[in-house]
């Protein structure tokens, strides 16, 4: 297939770009070309509607993955995060919508969930799935939201002739952070797994980047064998603590009580069982194994966690 990824520059679009590149035609638009990927590079204003619809009408791809945003929440002023996000949404599924690509699929965000929110939440149950009520209480979370509503619109209204879908990846974590890059928040993994405040506000979340490469793959090659629309959650098979939520969550977020007592072992508060059943995906990689790999190669030692299993049978 032709594929157009937006924001193929990105933390998670690299990896989507290179795992698609291996069977794929890859046309990554971005504002920022990166040396030595393995996509065609092209610039566009996606915020400009005629102009996108010209490009991706030249290009005449297969499908489209819509990464590009503001990725961060609170990185720039609420109202032009939402504007943004909104806007840029927008104007690549319907480019894309009418250039004929039979297969679209926009990044949502499980922020729009609601947890962090300052005056406390609580959620309906644990381990969270697609069923569950969404509180966006910023505008990074709204704007997600919204293009979750987009994808809705654009399937009721095209959705005899092209298929679409969004996927909420967890705390995305680039290949170089395993290596001690610093993650979008600023901080490195170890710091998240050493100091369980900074992932706690997630419920400990995460995804390795190139599982939700693998993911965008698996869809876009079971995509009609989905329900038109369909949302996913995509996150690791284990939480990014040391030890259990069972443990963690009553300490670090005690408004939530026991709703986590049954998360231990390794459980993650996020379920990815959805696209394990209909697209037979699931994440391989888990900081156990990557960290470890990242310090072998680089002659250091890890910590040995405390817990060895990785997944549940949620």
């Amino acid at each position: 297939m032709k594929i157009i990824v937006t924001g193929g520059s990105g933390r998670l679009g690299q990896s989507v770009v290179r795992g698609l590149a291996a069977s794929h035609e890859v046309i990554s638009i971005d504002r920022n070309p990166v040396e030595g990927l393995p996509a065609t590079q092209l610039q566009v204003d996606l915020a400009d509607v005629d102009a996108t619809t010209a490009a991706f009408r030249d290009i005449g791809a297969d499908a489209l993955v819509h990464l590009a945003a503001i990725s961060v929440p609170f990185s720039a002023p609420e109202h032009v995060i939402l504007q943004t996000n909104l806007a840029l949404a927008y104007s690549a599924i319907s480019a894309a919508t009418a250039s004929g690509a039979r297969l679209i699929l926009a990044a949502s965000s499980p922020t729009l969930i609601g947890y962090g929110r300052p005056g406390g939440w609580e959620p309906e149950y644990l381990p969270i799935d697609e069923a569950h009520r969404l509180e966006p209480w910023n505008a990074y979370a709204l704007s997600k939201q919204a293009i979750e509503e987009l994808i809705a619109m654009f399937t009721r209204s095209n959705g005899d002739t092209t298929t679409y879908g969004a996927f909420r990846p967890c705390f995305v974590i680039s290949p170089d952070e395993w290596d001690g890059a610093l993650t979008q928040q600023g901080h490195t993994v170890a710091d998240r797994l050493d100091q369980p405040e900074l992932a706690a506000v997630s419920l400990f979340n995460y995804v390795d980047a190139r599982d939700a490469a693998d993911f965008i793959a698996a869809w876009l090659e079971g995509a009609a064998a989905v329900p038109n629309g369909q949302v996913f959650f995509v996150g690791a098979q284990d939480a990014l603590a040391r030890t259990s939520l069972a443990e963690l969550i009553p300490r670090y977020l005690p408004l939530l009580g026991d709703a986590a007592a049954h998360l231990t072992g390794s459980a993650p508060a996020f379920s990815s069982d959805l696209a394990q059943s209909l697209l037979g995906w699931s994440a391989t990689r888990s900081w156990r194994t990557e960290l470890a790999a990242a310090a072998a190669a680089t002659d250091q030692t890890v910590p040995a966690p405390s817990i060895t299993t990785v997944g549940s049978s949620r």
